[in-house]
């Protein structure tokens, strides 16, 4: 190191003492090359009208890598690939940011020529990370914060919500060499928003048109509700009743209550998890049945109310003179027992309808007739007159003949 220190030393002095108007010719290009962190880079310079000169290769902090294709610097990450009179090639191997600058290709003639190949080293994105700022509790607002750690150059966030942009406030701090980016939203949430999806987006020149993207399920927390699912129908002594708690919430309520209003619960009451049954229900298991549950943001309850109805058994018994028809015990303890005689009761009672009907029509057109037959009629006095002679002198005397002697018959 200190020889070839030594000898750029002489070289530059020479070349400096004789350095004349025709040397000033550029007689060495260098290209620019840009590189993804981890990358292997390629470090060219072109050379004109080369002529054996020596040829010298630096790092930005003017540390010799190459002289004359022979390596001066041991670091094995560089290596000389390609020493010709128009090119000259050296790589540097698992580049990170530390390695960018300048590199100097320097030919020395009569006069020391040299161009500067910049070195660029681009660090994409990783997948960005959410952070809750604040939990989302219904009614309130969700913070949420989108963080890319590292990236150079800076990397572009973005909230998206179903194919729309939510706007947030960015955040850039440069780290030296790289930039640390994140992005904040503050949204208000409902109950209906738990499980919203949301992707944050990481935009960056080095992913060549993708998109590094981060989904998130936004947690909204909220009290429980509670729904008693019960069963339909009426129910009657004997029967088995079966109640579940149905219930919503988050987070979801881990122990759920049952209890009876004003009463212990039955002894027969078993209860499942969400679900309580009641065996060979009776009259004394009426009432009202609570199931209550409970979170971190509220308690909630719902009720039942149990009527339990008396079996009802209704017989019908025949005539002594008709033969009592078998029954069969109904499997159903509440069921309803009917019986049919043989005896039609129907229509005895149609017939005996119609005779108090006639009965009392004939009374009635018999008092009505006797009503209208208010008449007269004539007789025949012990006077000994001649029914005929009465007649003729009725005539004559121009009297009628039925103005004789009247009976009423009352």
């Amino acid at each position: 190191t200190i020889f070839f220190s030594l000898w750029f030393f002489l070289a530059s002095l020479y070349a400096h003492q004789s350095f004349s108007p025709t040397a000033r010719c550029q007689a060495v290009q260098a290209e620019n090359v840009t590189v993804l962190e981890g990358g292997t880079a390629q470090i060219s310079c072109r050379l004109q009208n080369y002529d054996g000169s020596i040829v010298v290769i630096q790092n930005p902090r003017r540390q010799t890598l190459f002289f004359n294709g022979t390596r001066a610097l041991k670091d094995d990450r560089f290596q000389m690939v390609l020493f010709t009179q128009r090119l000259v090639r050296i790589t540097l191997t698992n580049v990170s940011v530390s390695d960018e600058g300048g590199y100097f290709c320097q030919l020395y003639t009569d006069a020391t020529h040299h161009q500067v190949a910049t070195l660029s080293v681009s660090v994409p994105p990783e997948t960005p990370t959410v952070e809750v700022k604040q939990e989302a509790v219904e009614g309130g607002e969700a913070e949420l914060t989108c963080v890319s750690p590292r990236s150079k150059p800076a990397t572009t966030l973005r909230w998206m919500h179903n194919g729309r942009e939510i706007p947030g406030v960015v955040s850039q701090q440069d780290n030296g060499k790289t930039f640390s980016v994140s992005s904040t939203i503050r949204i208000p949430v409902e109950r209906k928003d738990n499980g919203a999806a949301l992707n944050c987006e990481a935009i960056h020149p080095a992913l060549s048109g993708q998109k590094r993207v981060r989904h998130y399920r936004l947690d909204v927390y909220f009290a429980p509700t509670v729904r008693i699912v019960s069963p339909t129908g009426i129910l009657r002594e004997g029967d088995s009743l079966s109640l579940t708690c149905s219930i919503t919430g988050n987070p979801l309520p881990r122990d759920i209550l049952w209890s009876k209003i004003n009463d212990t619960l039955p002894e027969r009451a078993e209860i499942s998890g969400p679900t309580l049954q009641i065996s060979r229900l009776s009259q004394s298991h009426n009432g009202t049945y609570l199931c209550q549950a409970q979170n971190n943001f509220g308690r909630a309850a719902d009720h039942y109310t149990l009527l339990v109805y008396e079996n009802v058994s209704v017989t019908t018994m025949a005539p002594t003179t008709s033969p009592i028809q078998p029954t069969s015990t109904p499997t159903n303890p509440g069921a309803v027992v009917e019986t049919h005689s043989a005896v039609p009761y129907a229509v005895i009672g149609g017939v005996l309808a119609l005779l108090v009907f006639t009965v009392i029509c004939v009374l009635i057109v018999t008092i009505w007739c006797s009503v209208r037959q208010k008449g007269s009629y004539l007789t025949h006095e012990a006077s000994g007159l001649d029914e005929h002679g009465e007649v003729q002198e009725a005539f004559l005397n121009g009297n009628d003949a039925s103005q004789g002697k009247k009976e009423y018959l009352l």
